[in-house]
């Protein structure tokens, strides 16, 4: 116990105040999420007696919106800093969910989502500021531990939505997130510094920061590089596969086989109590690996684990393909916010973030509305090989990117060494 103490209080040490306490106030704000989250599906299909189309339709306009709010954040981030830019979304975002559970009609709920979904500007400014306090070198752990709380909330969260929901009402889920949302934009303004980066005046990229116009002109740099959206390709085929956690499979398991809320929050809870227990030894282990060749092997444990949805019919087997999905999540998530905050200028770096959002707004707008497709109109086990399908396409596009950005850094060091010859 002693040495397990010892452990822990030499990890703590290893990172600044400043990240830990963004930790966990980051911890208190995915508890309120993670309570309402994981059964909006559920919700919808109850509430409005729609099937998993329509709940389809609900996440790819939220999706959208939020994409619009991401973009709007990573440019308002590079322009103003990220701290008011978070504050600003936890409000606006809390008096959308109280909207959202006193809703009367699918068209009022669609309508609150979308708004908000742009007023959700706050995700590329807490994932900058884990890049702006950090070094590199820390930055893959520091997403790990970053995780590591949203986990620990997940799997809290899930788990005691399930209960509130058999003694009270999903409207008060909504309000617990909004207060929580409250709670938390108190917490920032009065414990987070700023941590923007202070860029030199002289610089070509501090220029271009100068107007909030010129900031969205400068998502043009971002688009141009084109390994970067490569990157962000694959990702969307990965986000695909994932997406069907959340959304699809709580109505798969219930309407297949009578697999009760309570037992999809457990399994959900699995899901998160295996990140907060292993996730940081995770990161620790392949922090020298080649980062995406790590993205492929979890990509291929992706595969796996949905596409044994697919082919098992018991809750042993809906927990063995939970954990192997799980240790596939636990090596893409930390690597991939490393890789976008390695990819971005330092100037860029929230705008950079906001188009990594694209890997995650595309999947959640299409594919909800695709699986319900299948689901409402096929078997619904053709959804878990499909997932697998493109899980296969997923890995070997994540090895490609390795290979091409491996010869990119390569013909990069021959120019440096061929210019410094040359002077």
């Amino acid at each position: 116990m002693k040495n397990l103490f010892e452990n822990w209080k030499n990890i703590y040490n290893e990172y600044p105040r400043t990240f830990w306490v963004l930790i966990a106030v980051s911890f208190v704000d995915q508890i309120g999420g993670a309570l309402l989250f994981p059964f909006f599906a559920l919700y919808v299909t109850m509430k409005f007696n729609v099937g998993m189309t329509e709940v389809g339709y609900l996440f790819a306009f939220f999706s959208v919106s939020s994409f619009v709010g991401s973009i709007l954040g990573g440019a308002l981030t590079d322009r103003f800093g990220r701290k008011q830019i978070v504050i600003f979304s936890l409000v606006a975002t809390s008096i959308g969910s109280v909207f959202m559970g006193l809703a009367t009609s699918l068209t009022a709920f669609y309508v609150i989502a979308v708004l908000s979904g742009i007023f959700s500007v706050g995700g590329p400014a807490r994932q900058a500021m884990v890049a702006d306090i950090l070094p590199e070198k820390k930055r893959a752990q520091g997403y790990g531990i970053l995780r590591v709380a949203a986990n620990l909330s997940v799997a809290i969260g899930p788990a005691l939505g399930g209960i509130l929901l058999g003694i009270t009402s999903y409207l008060t889920l909504f309000i617990v997130d909004a207060v929580t949302s409250f709670i938390v934009a108190g917490l920032f303004a009065a414990f987070i510094p700023e941590t923007k980066p202070e860029v030199r005046e002289s610089s070509l990229q501090a220029g271009a920061s100068q107007s909030v116009s010129q900031s969205f002109v400068g998502y043009l740099s971002v688009f141009r590089d084109l390994l970067f959206m490569a990157f962000i390709f694959v990702c969307i085929l990965m986000g695909l596969v994932y997406t069907n956690m959340n959304t699809s499979l709580g109505v798969y398991l219930r309407d297949m086989f009578a697999v009760s809320e309570a037992n999809y929050g457990l399994i959900l809870s699995l899901n998160a109590a295996m990140v907060v227990l292993f996730q940081f030894a995770v990161t620790r282990r392949i922090e020298n690996r080649p980062p995406l060749l790590v993205m492929a092997a979890g990509m291929l444990l992706y595969t796996i684990g949905f596409g044994m949805y697919g082919f098992v019919g018991t809750m042993p087997f809906f927990v063995l393909a939970m954990i192997i999905l799980t240790i596939g999540e636990m090596l893409i998530a930390p690597v991939s916010q490393a890789l976008v905050a390695k990819f971005s200028p330092a100037e860029m770096r929230g705008r950079y973030m906001a188009v990594f959002g694209i890997s995650w707004m595309i999947p959640f707008a299409v594919g909800p509305t695709l699986a319900g497709l299948v689901m409402d109109n096929f078997n619904p086990r053709w959804l878990w090989y499909l997932a697998g399908v493109i899980g296969v396409v997923a890995t070997f596009g994540f090895v490609w990117l390795h290979r091409m950005v491996d010869v990119s850094a390569k013909e990069e060091i021959l120019t440096e060494a061929a210019a410094e010859a040359v002077a």
